[in-house]
């Protein structure tokens, strides 16, 4: 208990003095007028307050990423809470705030705007084409993941009027594949209506009553952790030694180096936030508000994802068990398990639909981020209803069909996009602080991090190039020197009078 206790410490105290160190970075102007009101259009820039601002942002970020990423994670051992909270704090939130506070700075541009601008424009090419992506399959995998739950919750409630007592027959089966197309399609509809209308119309009213979903799934999950007698979650700090959280616990031996990285995303660092941070970026009200919404959510981020990684470390008996729950039905198995085993029918219910409001909380914002990202491409308004569903409407038409490939293959390929797009991002920030002349290397160490990891992990894994593994290794090395190298020769510090 003392470690989980401890880490939760080390991000709360990150947020304080780490993400107030950044802020000064940054430098902050409070009387600066914000897009929200410079830009005001009453559909995407629409003032709201900080609180609400930082409740959207949080249910936008957190999908199934601190979710699933972390119980995935849990495989390795105590180590995966290493990568939460030290990725974090020194990464995940620093790129987060940059994110949102840039785009502030550049009237609540998006991603490739701010790539194009600070790095060059075949950095902006590159982020349009990877951005995109990443969005269609951030709504796909949370299209996935929630009508999975959903269609448990559901089938079981049908064929046996109580949970965790379903029928396992063909006709059984063949009614649950109903139920999941069922849900997949409502969800899909719901994310239609949410990307076409005004901001505050739905996200900003709902989302109030998700974050109470939210809130109960985390104390629930907590309280079931604390009370419900898990043994190997007792011995954390007990019997467990400073050693364990550098041993690779994985039942097939998988390397940690760069697989874990890749695997834990949105609990430590994830690019997706970089494509919804300008969202928010369009509605808040003061530069100085910055550091509670961007820095601030992650941090709840990342204490979400030390929840459900203590989960995965405790509630099978060992990693072995994890990963068989992991193989019969995806972490959503985990998920569904854990929570009814330890909160009951009705409670354990409770906190599932917390865990689906996450996923949908951050579909409907991909599939709006996206379609603001190809409007901008080609220079589109989005004011008009029907030009709105120019973009929506074959947009989804291919998401749907995405979501018919595998969601282990889905998975793999969302973990490197996201973990790339975060990458550029981090050299983004980086390029913006070098040129001002500012202290460029809270951003420029992380970014040279990712770096390592993302190209280490494209050059060895089969949905890469498929190279030996300590090949990869080096070459990834190579890669990120190359990186640096092109950083420092190729960026030039601007004059004063050219500062924002």
């Amino acid at each position: 208990m003392l470690w989980f206790l401890l880490c939760v410490a080390i991000l709360l105290l990150g947020y304080f003095i780490y993400g107030k160190i950044v802020e000064k970075i940054f430098v902050i102007n409070p009387d600066r007028k914000t897009p929200a009101y410079s830009l005001r259009d009453g559909v995407d820039y629409v003032p709201m307050t900080k609180k609400k601002i930082w409740l959207i942002q949080l249910l936008n970020i957190a999908g199934t990423g601190p979710i699933f990423g972390p119980i995935l994670g849990a495989l390795y051992g105590p180590v995966a809470m290493l990568w939460i909270v030290f990725g974090c704090v020194f990464a995940g939130a620093v790129h987060d705030y940059f994110s949102g506070m840039l785009s502030i700075r550049n009237g609540g541009a998006n991603v490739p705007y701010l790539a194009g601008k600070y790095l060059g424009r075949p950095a902006k090419h590159f982020m349009n084409i990877i951005a995109i992506l990443l969005l269609l399959l951030v709504g796909v995998v949370f299209v996935a993941s929630p009508a999975s739950l959903l269609t448990n919750i559901t089938s079981d409630l049908m064929n046996s009027g109580s949970v965790g007592a379903a029928a396992v027959n063909d006709e059984a089966g063949a009614a649950k594949g109903n139920i999941l197309i069922m849900w997949t399609a409502v969800i899909f509809i719901y994310y239609i209506i949410a990307t076409l209308v005004p901001i505050d119309k739905i996200i900003g009213r709902i989302y109030p009553f998700f974050g109470a979903l939210l809130l109960f799934m985390t104390c629930g999950m907590l309280f079931g952790l604390f009370f419900e007698g898990i043994p190997f979650f007792r011995t954390l700090g007990g019997d467990i030694s400073l050693a364990d959280f550098f041993t690779n616990m994985h039942p097939k031996n998988a390397p940690i180096w760069p697989l874990l990285f890749i695997t834990i995303a949105c609990g430590a660092i994830s690019g997706f936030h970089a494509t919804q941070s300008p969202l928010m970026a369009r509605c808040t009200e003061n530069e100085r508000e910055g550091r509670f919404i961007f820095y601030g959510a992650m941090i709840g981020e990342g204490i979400i994802a030390l929840i459900w990684c203590m989960v995965g470390l405790s509630f099978y008996n060992d990693q072995a068990g994890l990963a068989e729950a992991i193989q019969i039905g995806t972490p959503s198995k985990v998920v569904y398990d854990a929570a009814i085993g330890m909160l009951g029918v009705f409670g354990g219910i409770l906190a599932v639909l917390g865990v689906v409001v996450l996923p949908i909380t951050s579909g409907d914002t991909a599939f709006r981020a996206a379609r603001l990202l190809i409007a901008d491409f080609f220079k589109y308004d989005q004011r008009n209803l029907t030009k709105r569903l120019t973009i929506a409407l074959p947009l989804f038409a291919i998401g749907f069909w995405v979501s018919t490939i595998d969601f282990s293959v889905l998975w793999r390929y969302f973990g490197w996009a996201n973990q790339t797009t975060a990458m550029v991002m981090l050299w983004t920030a980086a390029a913006y602080l070098f040129r001002h002349q500012k202290f460029h290397w809270v951003c420029t160490i992380p970014a040279v991090f990712m770096t390592l990891v993302c190209s280490t992990f494209l050059l060895n894994a089969p949905i890469g190039f498929g190279l030996d593994y300590q090949l990869s290794v080096w070459l990834g090395g190579a890669v990120t020197a190359v990186a640096v190298i092109a950083f420092f020769m190729l960026l030039k510090p601007i004059s004063a009078d050219e500062q924002d």
